[in-house]
């Protein structure tokens, strides 16, 4: 399990595979609201919008809960259909 997850960190820091700021402009909120929610801070929140950084698998599942979405709806499918 350690192993896959490190090799599917890995191989999402190399593309652009989620998909907040998607999900955030159809819920029509900001990244300053999902760091407040989240406690961490608006750059962190940036950082997952811009693909520059990936949230740990912990965080997709709060912040699919906070939006009230299925965690699939944060991740861009199209890459997970090459593993």
């Amino acid at each position: 399990m350690i192993i896959f997850a490190t090799q599917l960190r890995d191989f999402m820091m190399q593309k652009n595979i989620n998909r907040p700021k998607v999900v955030l402009a159809e819920k029509k909120k900001t990244n300053k609201w999902l760091a407040e929610q989240l406690g961490c801070a608006p750059t962190t929140v940036s950082k997952w919008c811009t693909n520059s950084s990936q949230p740990p698998m912990e965080t997709y599942l709060r912040i699919a809960k906070l939006l009230g979405v299925e965690i699939g709806q944060l991740l861009n499918q199209k890459y997970f259909e090459s593993i």
